[in-house]
């Protein structure tokens, strides 16, 4: 019995990069009938829709009220900084791990980074350009300064903030109270001894005169 399958068998054989070139095409040939024109259009209207339409808010920062145009997305310390030119906020982490950015609202601290700008229309904020009268500064403003209590001076306005917010809660009672309600912010130089003695420096400065 003859057997010509050999005789054949060079026109069948394919090299691997031939191979994978046919499997390619068979792939994008299928994917392709499977996606019809009207399944684009969908697609692309959901990819338009996705960008979210201009809203106004207004926001009232440091006893002011701002009236800004902002996508819906637009976090807190975006529209500070980008849209109000108030840079005392930094970025740092963007994940609210590192306080940077951490400001007051209402009176109590958050991190601008996780807060969108549209949730907060009708707070009290207040950022490290708020803290000041005038020429005279916040007793804890003071007290840094005092303290040499900043190297690099990013994480600054971060701490100040959050040290603020510390003293009106109560809890610059001890070295160990401020470092416990103080560890959301943190301070790549190292200063965390002189931002301590700071903090108590200033809740002591404004803590209630009590009478003899």
């Amino acid at each position: 019995m003859d057997d010509d399958s050999g005789a054949d068998q060079s026109d069948f054989d394919l090299t691997r990069r031939q191979l994978l070139k046919l499997t390619a095409a068979a792939g994008g040939a299928i994917i392709a009938s499977q996606l019809l024109p009207g399944d684009v259009k969908v697609a692309e209207a959901h990819e338009v829709g996705a960008a979210s339409a201009p809203m106004t808010v207004v926001l009232r920062v440091n006893g002011a009220d701002h009236r800004l145009t902002l996508d819906s997305r637009t976090t807190l310390l975006d529209a500070l900084r980008e849209h109000l030119h108030l840079t005392g906020s930094k970025k740092g982490c963007g994940l609210g791990q590192c306080g940077a950015c951490t400001v007051l609202l209402d009176g109590k601290r958050v991190k601008s980074c996780l807060s969108l700008a549209a949730l907060v229309e009708g707070r009290d904020i207040t950022t490290i350009e708020g803290l000041a009268t005038g020429d005279d500064l916040h007793p804890l403003q003071a007290a840094f300064i005092e303290r040499d209590a900043f190297q690099c001076g990013y994480c600054t306005s971060g701490q100040i903030m959050a040290g603020v917010a510390c003293i009106a809660e109560g809890h610059a009672g001890s070295p160990r109270e401020i470092r416990e309600w103080m560890s959301g912010n943190l301070c790549r130089c190292g200063a965390y001894d002189h931002i301590v003695a700071a903090i108590q420096d200033a809740a002591h400065a404004t803590a209630p005169r009590t009478g003899d």
